[in-house]
């Protein structure tokens, strides 16, 4: 995923988590909200209760593959914030793709500039 399809700034990911809809499942907390440059941006954050730093880079990291796979950049019509919930450890990068992808897929994040 390139830098410019990232949200880095932490008042952008306060004003998602405070401001915007959200969807959730075991693994993943989405935030979503229409985007506001001209390709998408994903922001991926989880808690330091997950791991140590090594841990979380490696989830970040696969994570970040999960949405290189799913989301077409130019045409993901939101900015979308990822929350790595604890149910994450609990199941392999397989099932965990095939989760995020049915959340960042829902009619409701799809339809999410109406």
């Amino acid at each position: 995923m390139k830098k410019k399809n990232r949200v880095c700034s932490s008042e952008e990911f306060s004003e998602f988590i405070k401001k915007y809809s959200s969807v959730k499942n075991s693994s993943f907390a989405v935030y979503y909200h229409p985007r506001r440059l001209e390709e998408a941006r994903i922001g991926i954050t989880l808690p330091k209760k997950i791991g140590n730093a090594v841990v979380r880079n490696k989830i970040k990291r696969q994570v970040r593959m999960m949405c290189q796979d799913i989301v077409s950049f130019p045409d993901y019509p939101c900015d979308v914030i990822i929350i790595v919930r604890f149910g994450y450890k609990d199941r392999d990068y397989a099932d965990n793709k095939k989760l995020l992808e049915k959340l960042l897929n829902k009619d409701k994040i799809i339809d999410c500039n109406t």
